[in-house]
């Protein structure tokens, strides 16, 4: 009886291994058939094409207050240019829509605009975020970063990048090869800055009757020009009064490809409060004052030097020129024949014409000048950056300075 048990069960056992053995084997055979079959559609799928995002920011990365000032005013459908740029090739078949919203950490607000970008198209999109105070209260080169959210109209995120820029000190500006962005020296004329309204208020003390007018139609252009002569000359004297007069810094730092395009320039309230100024600083001080008035000034470059002109009356079309740089040191008339012989020095293709009237129609106006910045200004306190040079308006780069 156990014998026979033993015999049984040992069959079962043998059977079961065979049939697991036959069963696998099935198996195999069916899944080694299947390899010829195609994959899935999903694994061999190519991927969709997807939107390629470029960044740019400034000037070779340089953000110059000057410019970023005047872009802010502009509408973003008149922008030739931005303070950052974001160019976007779509590859796809169809049109996208998307937000892409830019800021200059810390130092900006935040811009957005909604885009739409064709079917293989590529189109580049101009931003200028309004920038905060502390930005033109800087006066150093300061690193920061410029940073750009793309989503879609869902407000799905879809692309986001960050990139380093260097914000320029508020007192730099650049010129150009050619001095193509002079008229922006016109954001340095800030008229209503309050020491600009202190020297005038000692300038009239110079006047005969304590007056200073500016133009009055009702006068005779004789009489005008006349005025006119004397309440420059008021200016002049309170200027010296205070004061003021020349040193050279022109120093500025940044990238190296911008180097011989740019220029440090102080502000009106620099100026009157470190009672210094060079030739380019002085010019912008006096057309500050005279643009104060209601008069009509006019910077002028030459190679290496700038002087400052006003117009003698509303029609006129002489002007009185000032060497800035003789301001506290020659009496107002050797100023005055100081400059009519410099310009006589140059061809009318070497004299470059900024009349801030001019400036101010194209939109350029007075970078922002804060109260907390003239009163360190008054006491000779706000820190300053010494280097740097400008550009030649008639052959190479070179410095306006004299």
């Amino acid at each position: 009886m156990p014998l026979r048990f033993y015999a049984r069960t040992r069959a079962r056992v043998f059977l079961a291994v065979v049939l697991l053995i036959l069963a696998g084997s099935t198996l195999y055979s069916k899944a080694e058939m299947d390899t010829g079959k195609p994959e899935p559609v999903r694994a061999i799928q190519a991927r969709s094409p997807e939107p390629v995002y470029h960044v740019e920011a400034g000037v070779r990365g340089d953000i110059f207050p000057a410019f970023a000032n005047f872009l802010s005013f502009q509408p973003a459908s008149e922008r030739d240019s931005g303070t950052v740029s974001v160019t976007v090739t779509n590859p796809t078949d169809s049109l996208i829509s998307e937000h892409i919203a830019v800021n200059v950490e810390g130092w900006s607000d935040r811009e957005i605009q909604v885009i739409e970008i064709g079917a293989g198209q590529v189109r580049t999109v101009q931003f200028a975020p309004t920038f905060l105070p502390r930005f033109y209260r800087n006066r150093e080169i300061t690193a920061a970063t410029a940073k750009v959210d793309v989503s879609d109209l869902g407000g799905h995120p879809v692309f986001s990048t960050t990139i380093p820029v260097r914000l320029r000190s508020a007192d730099d500006i650049y010129w150009g090869s050619k001095f193509e962005y002079a008229p922006f020296i016109a954001s340095w004329v800030t008229p209503h800055d309050p020491r600009v309204e202190g020297v005038l208020s000692l300038a009239k003390e110079f006047m005969p009757g304590r007056r200073l007018p500016g133009y009055e139609t009702w006068r005779a252009p004789g009489a005008e020009e006349k005025t006119t002569f004397e309440e420059v000359r008021a200016i002049y004297n309170a200027l010296k009064r205070k004061g003021v007069s020349y040193v050279k810094s022109s120093g500025t730092l940044g990238a190296r490809a911008n180097a011989d395009l740019t220029e440090r320039v102080r502000m009106p309230f620099e100026s009157v409060g470190q009672v210094s100024a060079n030739c380019i600083d002085g010019a912008v001080l006096y057309a500050a004052l005279f643009e104060n008035l209601g008069m009509d000034p006019v910077i002028v470059l030459v190679p290496g030097h700038a002087y400052v002109g006003v117009r003698l009356a509303p029609d006129s079309k002489q002007f009185l020129y000032i060497e800035t740089a003789l301001t506290g040191r020659a009496p107002f008339e050797t100023a005055v024949r100081s400059a009519n012989a410099g310009l006589a020095r140059y061809t009318e293709s070497q004299v470059i014409r900024i009349p801030i009237e001019d400036a101010r129609d194209q939109g350029i106006y007075p970078m922002p000048a804060f109260p907390g910045d003239s009163e360190n200004a008054l006491d000779g306190t706000t820190s300053r950056a010494s280097n740097g040079v400008a550009s030649n308006p008639a052959t190479e780069p070179t410095s306006v300075q004299k």
